[in-house]
C-alpha cells in the first residue's frame, strides 16, 4: 500500500511539473484598460513583445506616432507593430526577467519582469532599480 502511494506522489508531483512547464507567455495579451493588444513571441533566446492592436489606431486621421519618444528620430515610427518589450529571460516558476519595456504614453523605457499567474493570466511589472517599487498590470490572453 505504501508502494501505491508513494507512486502516486511521485506522479502528481511530476504531472503538476508538466503543467507548470506549459504556462508560457507566448501569444496575444490585452492590459487591463484594453487599450490595446499585445503579441509576445520568441526572438532567439529570449522573449519580446510587440504592439498588434490599438483600441484606438488613429490621432487626426492619421496612424499614432511614437511622439514622446526622448530619441526624436524615432518619433516617426508607427505605435502599431512596434517592439516595445525585449529582452526577457526564463527564471523559473514561470516567471522571465531581465527585459525592458517602453511606454510609449511617457516616453520611458523600465526594467520589467513578467510573471503568468495562471493558463490565460500574467502579471507584468515595470520598474526603476529594484522591482519591490514600480507599476504592476495584469494582462489577460487574447489568443
Amino acid at each position: 500500500m505504501k508502494k501505491h502511494l508513494l507512486t502516486l506522489l511521485v506522479l502528481m508531483l511530476f504531472a503538476s511539473g508538466a503543467w507548470a512547464q506549459k504556462m508560457s507567455p507566448v501569444g496575444v495579451w490585452t492590459n487591463e484598460e484594453g487599450k490595446a493588444r499585445f503579441e509576445i513571441y520568441k526572438c532567439g533566446d529570449k522573449l519580446c513583445g510587440k504592439i498588434v492592436e490599438l483600441k484606438e489606431p488613429l490621432r487626426n486621421g492619421k496612424p499614432k506616432m511614437d511622439d514622446n519618444n526622448p530619441d526624436k528620430k524615432l518619433r516617426s515610427r508607427q505605435l502599431q507593430g512596434m517592439r516595445f518589450m525585449e529582452g526577457f529571460e526564463y527564471e523559473g516558476d514561470n516567471k522571465w526577467d531581465e527585459g525592458t519595456i517602453y511606454d510609449p504614453e511617457s516616453g520611458k523605457t523600465y526594467s520589467c519582469y513578467m510573471k503568468m499567474t495562471g493558463k490565460d493570466k500574467m502579471e507584468v511589472k515595470g520598474y526603476i532599480g529594484i522591482s519591490l517599487i514600480g507599476r504592476t498590470q495584469n494582462w489577460t490572453r487574447v489568443n
